[in-house]
């Protein structure tokens, strides 16, 4: 029996019903629709035009894998990172607004040195050291990362976008030398920051664990990074990391340990203490 055809105001009210987000129906439906640059604007401009039923099909089995917790990004590949286009799969973390905040620092830091040499550690799909080249074209970005994997897709973003990023495999600092491009002027990164028997693991099972927790307190690789930093920062360098919710006391306690200083925090778009930065005084 043929499925019965519905309009797309009708698909969308189908998957909200259903539980899902209505952004998420949206940018799910504009993405069969081969419509993903059409925006929002369109499917309410649109909101009587028939689906036919292989997109209605494709429509609904996307919802379902939603619903089932798979991120958009993953099912449209692709996802808006300050700007950039950047494609996306299960072998890189999902990038997630908040660590625009990130990128926002490091900009205001790097902007008024003439070539700043930055680092951008567990760099994933790329985006914060992309999003620091495209914004930042005269500095001399190197982006690292301990999976192959991440580094292929980190690479044809790159390429895609034409930004003259280069790569390492490294597992965070150590084993990189002077060709790197260092001693450097700026160290950024998103690492993995959840704690290991964290209930909220359950629900970002589709992304790759390795990106996500860190050790029984989540703190494991942000240590392991600030150690290491120190001896691969100019004096006056900075380095700057991004962490969970609750985490910035911590990381602001193993910064001013290690011996940093002008030690402080910054607010995500949500008010929440996000990142967490120090400069080293050499």
């Amino acid at each position: 029996m043929n499925q019965p055809s519905y309009q797309i105001a009708q698909a969308l009210a189908q998957a909200q019903a259903q539980g899902l987000a209505r952004i998420d129906a949206q940018l799910l439906l504009l993405h069969v629709l081969a419509r993903p640059d059409a925006g929002r604007a369109w499917l309410l401009a649109h909101d009587t035009d028939p689906l036919e039923p292989d997109t209605q099909a494709r429509f609904a089995t996307l919802c379902q894998r939603r619903l089932a917790g798979e991120p958009v990004a993953y099912l449209t590949g692709h996802k808006e990172f300050y700007g950039l286009p950047l494609q996306v799969d299960a072998r890189v973390l999902d990038p997630r607004p908040d660590t625009e905040t990130l990128v926002d620092w490091a900009l205001m830091l790097a902007l008024p040195q003439p070539a700043p040499r930055i680092v951008d550690l567990g760099t994933g799909s790329g985006a914060i050291a992309l999003a620091l080249q495209h914004q930042c074209p005269h500095a001399q970005v190197l982006a690292v990362d301990a999976s192959e994997d991440a580094l292929a897709v980190a690479r044809a973003n790159a390429g895609r976008l034409g930004l003259p990023v280069r790569f390492a495999w490294g597992n965070w600092l150590a084993g990189l030398d002077r060709e790197a491009g260092g001693p450097f002027d700026l160290i950024v990164s998103n690492p993995p920051y959840i704690a290991a028997d964290d209930p909220h693991l359950a629900a970002l099972t589709h992304e790759p664990l390795q990106a996500l927790a860190s050790g029984a307190d989540g703190l494991q690789d942000l240590r392991t990074i600030i150690r290491q930093a120190p001896d691969h920062l100019v004096a006056g360098g900075w380095l700057l990391l991004e962490h969970g919710h609750d985490q910035s006391a911590a990381v602001q306690a193993l910064l001013v340990d290690r011996g940093f200083a002008d030690v402080r925090s910054r607010d995500d778009l949500s008010g929440i203490a996000r990142c967490t930065g120090g400069r080293w005084p050499g």
